[in-house]
């Protein structure tokens, strides 16, 4: 079994999860195990996306309710969880190490894509929790390379949490009670298979290789921090699948551990 903190590929679904756990809340708070003795936590949420890398560096970041014409009691939400500059500075330090251009934003607060999910995982919100930004200028290889080159921090006792979904077509959103639409399930499935594999010529272009991917991603930013989170596990993890299932009809909240 492996020294090193954690990697995660976290579904975080509707804004709503936030309120309403469910399976894959009480899924996320049985992964709490393998969070011992961390130093913090490092989010990858595609509600940050940037041109170039960027690292949170806020002593305290804000709690970002970066989503409209939802219950009221989601804007009054706050997760508190500290922020980190010194870890930012190490995440800073080893990219660019690794030849990565990267600068610091001291302004930026936590997205929804972070913060829902960390309310499941670290309710305590006791362990710093910062983020380093998607940037969207890099294809599926430099992104596995990304989480490659995030290996190292593991090692420093900073979980990765790559938080998305392995399918979010809005345009197919249902109700709550809703039936799972079968393309939804069958690239779930395909997902899980080929993450069980470690298949990660396929996982990087998985419009070549599965036809349902194109419509469970009209745009794929809710996939691509599945590829860090594979880059920064290896084959010496065990991995962990959290069935969470289809909510909304078309929005996959499997996740994944490695550890």
């Amino acid at each position: 079994m492996s020294s090193r903190a954690p990697v995660m590929f976290i579904g975080h679904g509707s804004p709503m999860f936030a309120v309403e756990p469910g399976r894959t809340g009480e899924l996320l708070a049985g992964y709490r195990e393998h969070l011992k003795d961390l130093r913090a936590v490092l989010v990858i949420s595609p509600h940050w996306m940037s041109r170039g890398l960027e690292v949170m560096t806020s002593v305290q970041p804000e709690t970002v309710h970066d989503f409209g014409g939802f219950p009221d009691v989601l804007y009054r939400l706050q997760y508190n969880a500290p922020g980190s500059p010194a870890v930012a500075d190490e995440v800073a330090s080893l990219l660019r190490a690794e030849g990565y251009t990267l600068s610091e934003n001291p302004t930026r607060g936590r997205d929804h894509g972070a913060w829902v999910p960390m309310i499941h995982l670290l309710p305590n919100a006791d362990l710093p929790v910062l983020q380093l930004s998607l940037d969207a200028t890099m294809n599926s290889e430099e992104l596995l390379n990304l989480g490659r080159s995030l290996q190292a921090i593991r090692e420093q006792g900073v979980a990765i949490v790559a938080s998305g979904s392995l399918t979010h077509n809005l345009y197919d959103v249902g109700g709550p009670q809703s039936e799972p639409l079968e393309y939804a399930e069958r690239l779930q499935q395909w997902i899980r298979d080929k993450v069980s594999g470690r298949d990660l010529q396929a996982l990087a272009t998985p419009q070549r290789y599965c036809a349902d991917f194109k419509r469970a991603h009209p745009t794929a930013e809710h996939y691509l921090p599945l590829l860090i989170a594979l880059g920064a596990s290896d084959a010496s993890d065990q991995l962990t699948i959290l069935d969470g299932g289809v909510e909304y009809r078309a929005i996959s909240m499997e996740s994944y551990g490695w550890h």
